[in-house]
């Protein structure tokens, strides 16, 4: 690894030829102050970012893609969604989309090491793929990143350039709590058991449920990604002492990140492995919690698109779905509102008009009720839906529109 001047490192991406494909990492991880320098020395570049927060460049020239998309790129003209499992990103990134530099946000050396601290994600993938290729790997030193373990440690020679730049982590907006989300949360925690393995995504349910499951004993954490709910958790003795807290990346407060920092109890590990569908199915009693935008009679979830328009994508949700019923006694939960507040209507309908994101859940869950999918016939499942999960205002219409898509409701 070789630290260098802003300036020199100016120079040095300037002389990369044609429309290189950049991947930097994403999340509240990415190399802001890089990212800046590679804007202006390069015309032309392809960004590749999961999960891009605010500040992504934004002009000509610049072709945003991501099998993920966040607020940073989400309804940008010309933005390049490519669908995928979070799993098979990595096999993206080897083959159909091969990097030629990649930008990574990185702890201070140690041992002639540095981590890669809060977002690991498919970050190895992206550098093994552009050393592969002679491509630049490029790393903006932070002090303030943590050094957390597993695949997050890089031997620094791994990294061709660096520069320092001592920035505070980004930390994600708070989530206002509603009556809403805290009675969706009580509702999943209630089909979580004690020593269970837990799987929750991002947003105020997962929230709501970690904070329901204070007076649990012996869970187990092998997530996608983690917030400060698992710090919680951990502080009211919830969590198994003995079990690694599993996760390819972390965002949340600064409370949050001095406690990952060098933690030998958390455990970063890159995507093909946190997401695999066989290793997460080899965790004891994984219950996976996963949120949607939509639910329909046949019990399929949309957590991917609005009105047609792509609003995020598969994520990992497919991954741990399969994942956890495959699991011994594992749970696959979908948990959402029953109503749109902003869009003022349904979450529950007749049957979705766009792409199924994950389908064959055990469990559908919102403020009215909890429904149980696995074991019920088609038309067993459709009930449950519209009895337990629907808001009792569209219960009449999606019983008449289900009796239409062949299903004897009553």
């Amino acid at each position: 690894m070789r630290t260098v001047s802003e300036s020199r490192l100016a120079t040095v991406l300037s002389g990369v030829p044609g429309q290189p494909r950049v991947v930097a990492g994403g999340n509240f991880a990415t190399p802001a102050r890089a990212l800046e320098i590679l804007d202006a020395a390069l015309p032309e570049y392809r960004l590749f970012v999961l999960n891009a927060q605010d500040g992504m460049p934004d002009r000509d020239g610049v072709v945003l893609e991501t099998p993920f998309v966040g607020p940073g790129m989400r309804g940008r003209t010309g933005l390049r969604y490519f669908p995928s499992r979070l799993s098979l990103v990595p096999t993206l990134l080897s083959g159909a989309l091969p990097p030629d530099i990649v930008l990574v946000q990185t702890s201070a050396p140690a041992d002639g090491t540095v981590s890669l601290g809060t977002e690991v994600n498919i970050l190895p993938a992206a550098i093994r793929a552009a050393r592969g290729r002679g491509g630049l790997v490029i790393a903006q030193v932070n002090t303030r990143m943590p050094y957390t373990y597993g695949d997050a440690v890089l031997a620094a020679e791994e990294i061709d350039y660096a520069i320092e730049a001592d920035q505070p982590l980004p930390n994600p907006a708070p989530r206002p709590k509603s009556e809403v989300s805290q009675e969706i949360g009580e509702r999943v925690a209630k089909l979580v058991p004690d020593g269970a393995t837990l799987q929750l995504g991002i947003g105020a349910v997962p929230d709501a449920t970690l904070a329901a499951l204070a007076s649990r004993q012996g869970l187990a954490v092998w997530s996608e990604m983690f917030s400060d709910g698992v710090l919680g958790l951990d502080k009211a003795g919830a969590l198994n002492p003995e079990s690694p807290i599993t996760a390819s990346f972390v965002f949340g407060s600064a409370e949050l990140y001095d406690w990952v920092d060098r933690n030998p109890r958390v455990r970063m590990l890159r995507t093909e492995k946190t997401n695999d569908p066989g290793l997460i199915a080899a965790q004891p009693a994984l219950v996976s919690v996963n949120s949607a935008l939509q639910v329909d009679l046949y019990a399929q979830a949309n957590a991917s698109r609005v009105r047609g328009a792509i609003y995020s994508g598969f994520g990992g949700q497919t991954d741990f779905v399969v994942g956890a019923l495959h699991s011994p006694g594992g749970r696959a939960i979908i948990a959402l509102p029953s109503w749109h507040p902003k869009a003022d209507v349904s979450t529950v309908v007749p049957r979705l008009a766009g792409p199924v994101t994950s389908f064959q859940h055990s469990y559908i869950v919102s403020e009215r009720g909890t429904a149980t999918i696995w074991g019920h016939d088609a038309t067993g499942q459709a009930q449950q839906i519209v009895d337990h999960v629907a808001h009792p205002d569209r219960r009449d219409e999606l019983r008449d529109a289900g009796r239409r898509l062949g299903f004897p409701l009553t």
